[in-house]
């Protein structure tokens, strides 16, 4: 019986002992390999400026697929049957991406807006039903700060695809107003108010020429529309100022403002 022991033992050792030393040298090997891989694709990714957060992740997923490749390679090395093992991995994997299938796609919407840059940290942005500025592009979700510093966390999913509007693309901008007069009011003296407001505002550029017209006969005002061009810091400041200096002016020169208002006739019948 003793003999059978180790008869059956040296058996063993000469049927895997060389394929246990085989598929550990393969390992050691292939995790050398795979981290000589994972340096020249950082360092590459590195050279062509890809975000950090992008990076690490890329890094880590590229680091996990490589050594389930190796782990299974080693494994069929031992005399190991690996059709049952892969299909059960192909059914968790395909059971993990259905129920992470939200995570997945804001993670490739992540992967979009960081490689395309349709905004960048610091941009001011209107998506999703929310403006405000960028300030963190993560892999998962974008981080604004509106204006009255709340903080937006929106799913890069939804972001990548949906309509977007970058108003610091641009270094200068468009201002738009709209100003309304009485129709009883003289309409070049309401004008070259405006003109004279533009003229004295250094802000505003002389290239493109500003634009001053009248636009529409409404219901209780003829409006003008004015339009001046401005660099894109200077935006809000110049929009404020000319709606309150245009106020003040319009009050010293006697030219009305009207607001809705309906006349009514009473008709006396006797």
């Amino acid at each position: 019986m003793e003999n059978l022991d180790i008869t059956y033992i040296k058996e063993l050792v000469m049927n895997y002992g060389l394929k246990v030393v085989y598929a550990l040298i393969t390992l050691f090997i292939g995790l050398w390999i795979i981290k000589m891989i994972m340096n020249a694709i950082v360092r590459s990714m590195t050279k062509k400026d890809v975000e950090p957060s992008l990076r690490q992740f890329l890094k880590s997923l590229l680091s996990m697929l490589l050594k389930v490749l190796l782990f299974i390679a080693v494994i069929s090395m031992l005399g190991i049957e690996m059709t049952s093992f892969v299909a059960i991995l192909a059914a968790a994997g395909f059971a993990i991406g259905m129920a992470l299938s939200g995570t997945l796609q804001n993670f490739a919407g992540g992967v979009m807006i960081i490689l395309f840059k349709p905004f960048k940290v610091g941009d001011f942005i209107e998506a999703q039903g929310y403006t405000g500025t960028v300030k963190e592009i993560q892999i998962f979700n974008t981080i604004l700060k509106t204006p009255d510093n709340k903080t937006i966390i929106i799913p890069n999913g939804g972001l990548s695809t949906g309509s977007l509007t970058n108003f610091s693309t641009e270094p200068q901008r468009r201002v738009d107003f709209t100003f309304g007069i009485g129709y009883e009011d003289d309409i070049d003296k309401a004008r070259n108010i405006i003109m004279g407001l533009i003229a004295k505002d250094e802000r505003i550029l002389k290239d493109p020429a500003p634009f001053v017209a009248v636009s529409e006969l409404a219901d209780s005002s003829v409006n003008f529309v004015v339009r001046v061009w401005a660099n894109a810091a200077d935006y809000w400041g110049i929009y404020f100022d000319m709606t309150e200096n245009v106020k003040k002016a319009f009050d010293k020169e006697g030219i009305s403002i009207p607001y809705p208002q309906t006349d009514v006739h009473v008709h006396q019948v006797k």
